[in-house]
């Protein structure tokens, strides 16, 4: 069977901004055929935004490819912004974006951050959901957190980790994540602007298995820095507001009727396989589709070969 690939470069047959309330403002697009299947991507970060490639994992004959950008980052407003921007934000305004275009159910496809998004969406809203299809499972645990900014992914690329800490003065090492909070939060720019490079340049120098020089160009930008890096620290300082009865795991049995698919590389130095395996095992009707050569990156070959088949897949549900 030959692999799958994304398809081909397409514009977006609508654009528009959607007022959420507080003061944010979200960009969104429509892509692909109007009178197809409604699906929803949901980007990264949090604090990434959308970008072109991303409608490509879906068949424009057969879906309508719906992307936004989340609160604070993109091409939305205001820019970098922490004000009232939480998971459960996030969560009302896919709902928002959903009413607005007048879809009924979607699929949700989400990977990293947006993996988490989406299990959240879903298990807010399972009656809005047709299938999930997800990648790089990130359940934002504190294991998880301490893996990638504390100690765990500096064992296996210690000349980007040197990198990642010098902002950083030896004596606040033994919790970098607040460190980094206090330097993000700063009303200091340049004091920011170092924090967030040196963030953000971070995860583009791991998230391949064989290093992406493009990658570690825009995440070492300042411009996408401030907002991701920003975004994502405030996100997981407060750990996505996921604790107690929001816990990810703990509600899976609102969806374990969903149809979906696990995307996982098996050398994600980012979001490591435990996590993808702890939810496989929750919900064990998904499918969990390991790619044995992939790391983190949605945009390697492996991996997209596996999210290519699964949107095909579910085109004709």
């Amino acid at each position: 069977m030959a692999a799958h690939t994304y398809y081909p470069p397409l514009e977006p047959f609508d654009t528009g901004r959607l007022a959420v309330g507080d003061g944010h403002e979200l960009y969104y697009e429509q892509s692909g055929n109007p009178l197809g299947k409604p699906a929803v991507f949901l980007h990264g970060g949090p604090g990434s935004g959308t970008e072109p490639q991303q409608r490509r994992f879906f068949d424009p004959r057969a879906y309508r490819i719906v992307l936004f950008d989340q609160r604070g980052c993109g091409k939305s407003t205001p820019y970098a912004s922490l004000e009232h921007n939480t998971t459960w934000d996030l969560v009302s305004d896919i709902e928002k974006v959903r009413e607005h275009l007048k879809i009924e159910r979607w699929l949700v496809f989400g990977g990293s951050w947006g993996s988490t998004l989406a299990l959240a969406y879903a298990q807010q809203h399972p009656e809005r959901v047709t299938e999930l299809v997800l990648r790089g499972i990130f359940l934002l645990r504190q294991q998880e957190i301490d893996w990638f900014y504390q100690r765990g992914a500096s064992v296996i690329f210690p000349d980007a980790y040197d990198e990642y800490v010098s902002v950083i003065p030896v004596e606040e090492r033994g919790d970098l994540l607040h460190a980094f909070h206090r330097r993000l939060t700063s009303p200091d720019p340049l004091v920011r602007s170092e924090a967030a490079r040196a963030w953000s340049r971070w995860e583009g120098r791991t998230s391949y298995l064989h290093p992406n020089p493009s990658l570690i160009s825009k995440t070492s930008a300042e411009h996408f820095a401030e907002a991701f890096a920003r975004i994502e620290c405030h996100y997981f300082v407060n750990r996505g507001w996921l604790e107690g009865d929001k816990d990810l795991l703990s509600n899976i049995g609102r969806i374990r009727h969903l149809p979906g698919v696990i995307v996982q590389g098996r050398y994600d130095v980012v979001c490591p396989m435990e996590s993808a395996w702890a939810l496989a095992k929750a919900w064990p009707e998904a499918e969990l589709r390991v790619v044995p050569d992939a790391g983190h990156s949605a945009h390697e070959v492996g991996t997209v070969n596996e999210l290519v088949g699964a949107t095909d897949r579910f085109a004709i549900r």
